[in-house]
């Protein structure tokens, strides 16, 4: 069976491969734009499977379908919404939302392993572009708004030194040491802030890029979060987050 990865990043597109290989499948190759796709594939036979970021270094990778009849199969991986993209759930085609849960990997290569027969992609892509255009120009969050008292309070994301849940409540944490209460869940949050400066590295914790202080290696094959002024609780990078967090800092 021939799969390619197509990814905009390259530690995004190993890790990938690693979860993809965990499955019992080999990647044959990795591409990580619209150019060098294009070039590949007229210079190769199409693959069984290709795993497809939809936007990469140099554009939307709807431009390979729009130049070249592609006859793969495609599992398509995104950060974006999952409301935009229910028009990939059709026949052949099927998508991953970012960080990729391996059970969410192992159902999607399980539905193509199930079909009967290759089946040619049939989409309107210009009308799915439509529908992405929201989401991959998104205005991540950029300040919060906190209650102290009868008054409210506005804090700019370069203030945060972490998002946290306690108590089934969901505090803000500021570099001059301060908590504050907000409105939803740690869930919501992710899809608000920039997973290029955020991470959720556990259920309980999400910190900024900017704010980690130190990572130090902790018991069962996980990793310490040290940050400058929160000191209430040990941030633990999840043992399952753990490749995914190393990948994320470079």
């Amino acid at each position: 069976m021939n799969i390619i990865i197509i990814e905009d990043e390259k530690p995004a597109a190993r890790l990938l491969q690693r979860k993809v290989e965990k499955l019992g499948l080999t990647v044959n190759t990795m591409l990580h734009s619209v150019e060098e796709a294009l070039d590949w594939f007229q210079h190769h036979p199409h693959p069984d499977l290709i795993f497809l970021d939809i936007q990469l270094s140099d554009g939307l990778s709807f431009e390979i379908f729009e130049k070249i009849d592609i006859k793969s199969a495609v599992i398509f991986t995104t950060a974006y919404d999952e409301y935009a993209l229910r028009a990939f759930k059709l026949n052949s085609i099927d998508y991953l939302l970012k960080p990729i849960d391996e059970d969410d990997l192992e159902a999607a290569v399980n539905k193509f392993k199930a079909r009967s027969q290759p089946q040619n992609l049939s989409l309107d892509f210009e009308m799915i572009k439509k529908m992405l255009v929201n989401p991959i120009d998104k205005n991540y969050k950029k300040r919060f708004t906190v209650k102290i008292g009868q008054q409210l309070k506005l804090i700019n994301v370069e203030e945060v030194e972490c998002f946290y849940s306690e108590n089934k409540g969901t505090y803000l944490h500021t570099v001059d040491n301060r908590n504050y209460l907000l409105d939803g869940t740690l869930e919501q949050l992710e899809t608000e802030l920039d997973p290029k400066d955020f991470y959720r590295v556990s259920r309980k914790f999400i910190v900024p890029m900017k704010a980690i202080r130190e990572i130090q290696l902790h018991s069962n094959s996980r990793l310490k979060v040290i940050l400058p002024t929160y000191h209430e609780d040990e941030v633990i990078v999840a043992r399952e987050r753990v490749n995914d967090f190393k990948d994320w800092i470079g």
